[in-house]
């Protein structure tokens, strides 16, 4: 990092590939946007979603904002598509990180 950039410039760039094979409910939710941003978007909020959820797991204390936000929208949340999501993100075990 550049010690001249303000730490509020900062973000996180991801390539991002997802075979059907390697998760087909998210390749088909994320299949029924026709472009990129809508899609990149809607990964977000999945991304966002899951975060949340697993840190209910936890038993992590979760941010008020986010809170109030997910208190007004609770009832619609399915925590096992929630795990699902957390899941699909996790790093995978096995002998590639031996």
């Amino acid at each position: 990092m550049n010690g001249n950039q303000p730490k509020a410039d900062l973000s996180i760039r991801l390539l991002f590939e997802l075979s059907r094979d390697d998760n087909p409910r998210l390749f088909d939710d994320l299949m029924r946007f026709n472009k990129g941003p809508k899609r990149v978007n809607r990964l977000r909020f999945l991304a966002h979603e899951g975060l949340l959820a697993q840190q209910w797991g936890l038993g992590m204390p979760v941010p008020a904002p986010a809170v109030a936000a997910v208190k007004a929208s609770r009832s619609d949340i399915d925590l096992a598509v929630a795990r699902q999501t957390s899941q699909a993100f996790e790093a995978r075990s096995g002998a590639a990180e031996e």
